[in-house]
């Protein structure tokens, strides 16, 4: 994570569009991507499952050094359609290990893509997918170095409800 730090204050990266409804297909892909934690319940979740909800996507530059159409579902909707909407915070777990926290009232303020393609194709490990956490109206503030980059997570393995 160090490392995306010295690239946020070094490396460009170009404003955010604007999202836009997608006309990609969704994934018929079950293999499961990222399991999702309810207290003592585990749900394993795969790319066709969080993309039976509507896909969005956005063409930006992320901090990391990728850059494309990042295709996915917005998080708010992810989080109802699993019943997690009302627990705060939510843990996310990387595939690193990396951890950070959201609480319902970053959700109330930004809204946040749970990404799962860059440019029609699915995210792999190398793209730090499968899944990824963006927030796309902050690009040009994380840019600026104005709003903190902790909420763009990558490579999602785990989110934890209380």
């Amino acid at each position: 994570m160090l490392f995306g730090l010295l690239l946020l204050t070094t490396g460009p990266m170009a404003q955010a569009s604007t999202p836009s409804p997608s006309e990609l297909a969704p994934s018929q892909d079950t293999t499961t991507v990222l399991t999702l934690h309810d207290g003592a319940q585990r749900q394993n979740v795969s790319r066709a499952d969080i993309e039976t909800l509507p896909l969005y996507e956005v063409t930006l530059n992320h901090f990391e050094g990728i850059k494309g159409r990042f295709t996915g579902v917005w998080l708010d909707d992810f989080l109802a359609e699993y019943g997690l909407d009302e627990p705060t915070p939510l843990r996310f777990i990387a595939h690193d290990d990396y951890t950070t926290f959201l609480s319902r009232e970053d959700r109330r303020e930004k809204r946040f893509l749970l990404a799962t393609r860059l440019d029609g194709e699915p995210l792999t490990l190398s793209e730090f997918g499968p899944t990824l956490l963006i927030v796309p109206e902050d690009a040009a503030a994380v840019e600026a170095g104005t709003a903190s980059m902790t909420h763009w997570v990558w490579s999602i393995r785990d989110i934890i409800a209380p």
